[in-house]
């Protein structure tokens, strides 16, 4: 049985997730302390108690989600008795969940991981106005349909600027798209005059994973030139490319084009999948990938783990 890890993305963060984890293992709880060094504040005591709005903020749920999936992957290390080059065969995570996977698989530190997605959250926040950008999901048509609603929505608007383009090849139907407010707004009306189920607006501080992220990519630039990264103990699949990766200079520039790319990651999923992957376990909060996991490859297993009792359970499928 192949298996592979994969890390959540933003969206998945909830008040108190990795609480129980830290709890119950000491390496767990040392993970959230490592982090709060690295940055230089209380983010666990966020992380832990709240409040939601500030938990939910990018700059805070970035580091956060990475924080507890780290903490679930040490736990299962610890208590479980996973061997990552040994037991797995990919890591891939979501958006800033790549950064997860790069760190669960050695290429990443964890200290540079948590000022690595700081900066990033930052950077995603500050690169466009607030109010000026929009995301949509657009659930029952097929990424290409969607590519070409919302290259057309751009288009028709005819306005200097108008973007739309799509961020998130999920999979199971849901396609998300991200830019311009207007443009954005277009797409969820041709989108259901070509027969999507529904186009939904997201709750979100601003237009990620597409052109409109330049200057985030900008900034990250400089960060991700200066940060050590060592090729991982298992390969990475790669959001942008949804390929394989093992080579530190081809991580740091796929990294950097993630900003503005597309998460590919029902190709990615599949792309496993054909390798011949039959079990995914989702490593920190929420069930989210699990869930998309069970719709693009049939046939393939999908657990979640990020408390303890999911933890003792992941011992008895070793």
């Amino acid at each position: 049985m192949k298996t592979a890890l994969v890390f959540p993305g933003q969206g998945s963060q909830t008040v108190g997730m990795g609480k129980t984890l830290a709890d119950a293992f000491p390496v767990a709880a040392r993970v959230f302390e490592e982090v709060d060094a690295a940055l230089g504040e209380k983010l666990s005591k966020l992380i832990f108690e709240g409040p939601e709005a500030e938990l939910t903020l990018t700059a805070n749920a970035q580091p956060a989600l990475m924080a507890t999936s780290m903490a679930a992957m040490r736990a299962l290390e610890a208590e479980a008795g996973l061997d990552l080059a040994r037991d797995a065969a990919y890591v891939a995570g979501h958006s800033l969940g790549e950064y997860s996977a790069l760190c669960a698989a050695g290429a990443l530190t964890l200290a540079n991981t948590a000022k690595l997605l700081r900066l990033r959250g930052m950077a995603m926040q500050q690169a466009v106005p607030a109010g000026e950008g929009a995301m949509a999901a657009i659930l029952g048509l097929d990424f290409e349909k969607v590519s070409l609603i919302a290259h057309e929505a751009a288009r028709d608007l005819y306005l200097t600027g108008a973007i739309c383009e799509v961020a998130n090849d999920n999979g199971g139907g849901q396609v998300v798209i991200s830019g311009t407010k207007a443009a954005v707004e277009r797409a969820m009306e041709l989108a259901k005059l070509a027969g999507a189920k529904r186009a939904l607006p997201l709750a979100v501080s601003a237009p990620f994973h597409c052109s409109l992220m330049t200057p985030a990519a900008d900034a990250m630039a400089g960060a991700l030139a200066g940060t050590v990264i060592l090729a991982p103990k298992i390969p990475l699949v790669a959001n942008v490319t949804a390929s394989a990766v093992s080579d530190p200079a081809a991580i740091r520039d796929n990294l950097l084009k993630q900003v503005t790319g597309t998460v590919r990651w029902r190709e990615s999923v599949a792309y496993m999948a054909g390798q011949g992957v039959t079990r995914f376990v989702e490593v920190g909060a929420g069930k989210v990938l699990a869930g998309l996991v069970k719709r693009i490859a049939e046939g393939t297993s999908a657990l979640s783990v990020g408390t303890p009792a999911d933890v003792e359970a992941f011992k008895g499928v070793q």
